[in-house]
């Protein structure tokens, strides 16, 4: 199995990270404080001279990284943060500058979500499932969210590259994906198919794997593109990165 399990969490393991690397790195850091009550674990200049930094957010360890100064590209994302009072969640993010695209209103699935942008361009689907628990069996407090055009081909990737696992897949009538939960390791990846004004936002990712040499060679065999091959880094993880069809970018790396 090339996915370990090997990033300690409050909850366990986190194999998948999601990486937020904007330019309004700091204000990002201070807005998911206020609004979501993140707790800040490190903060330091990273490898390419930008921000690095890694927060909390309930059980979900978040990576946020770039600044002012940095000279990469952006990568906001969409996330499925699930927290016990949505109401007073999306208040609060707003309040904190985030933009309302939706106020939360009850869902035929089960959860009572809104929709927010957040100061650095990052899309935040706030819920509370209405069923035993606040959060849905088999997902965490924060799951990414993709809407890539051609979401079968990104799953099918995802099994050759990282032996990801369908844990739940609806389709819409012409067969495209309405809602899928993809399992990677120990973390879960939803996603659903580009439409209306929800579109593809290239994501970073930061997954930890038993043998970065043998998961970037299958990473490349399933079609993705190498940005960097193998290689030692200062902090002490071996360390690879591809991209993918959908220009996401997946951080492979061991310690």
């Amino acid at each position: 199995m090339s996915v370990t399990s090997a990033t300690p969490t409050r909850s366990g393991v986190q194999t998948l990270t999601v990486y937020l690397a904007v330019r309004a790195a700091d204000e990002l850091i201070d807005f998911v404080k206020r609004a979501f009550g993140a707790e800040e674990l490190l903060r330091t200049i990273g490898s390419a001279g930008g921000l690095h930094a890694e927060v909390m957010i309930g059980d979900t360890k978040l990576m946020i990284g770039g600044g002012q100064a940095w000279g990469g590209t952006p990568t906001p994302t969409s996330l499925h943060l699930y927290v016990t009072d949505a109401d007073a969640t999306y208040r609060r993010a707003v309040e904190a500058g985030a933009i309302s695209r939706r106020a939360p209103v009850d869902q035929p699935y089960g959860d009572r979500e809104a929709v927010v942008d957040d100061l650095a361009g990052n899309q935040w689907y706030i819920a509370t499932h209405q069923g035993a628990a606040h959060v849905p069996a088999g997902l965490g407090s924060v799951t990414p969210y993709l809407h890539p055009r051609g979401s079968d081909r990104l799953i099918e990737f995802l099994k050759q590259a990282f032996g990801a696992q369908e844990m739940q897949i609806e389709r819409e009538p012409d067969r495209t994906v309405k809602h899928a939960k993809i399992r990677i390791g120990r973390s879960v990846l939803e996603m659903g198919e580009a439409h209306g004004e929800w579109g593809p936002m290239p994501t970073m990712f930061y997954v930890y794997v038993d043998d970065v040499d043998a998961a970037y060679q299958r990473a490349l065999v399933a079609g993705g593109t190498s940005q960097e091959a193998p290689a030692l880094q200062p902090y002490g993880e071996r360390r690879a990165a591809v991209l993918d069809a959908f220009d996401n970018q997946w951080y492979l790396a061991s310690r």
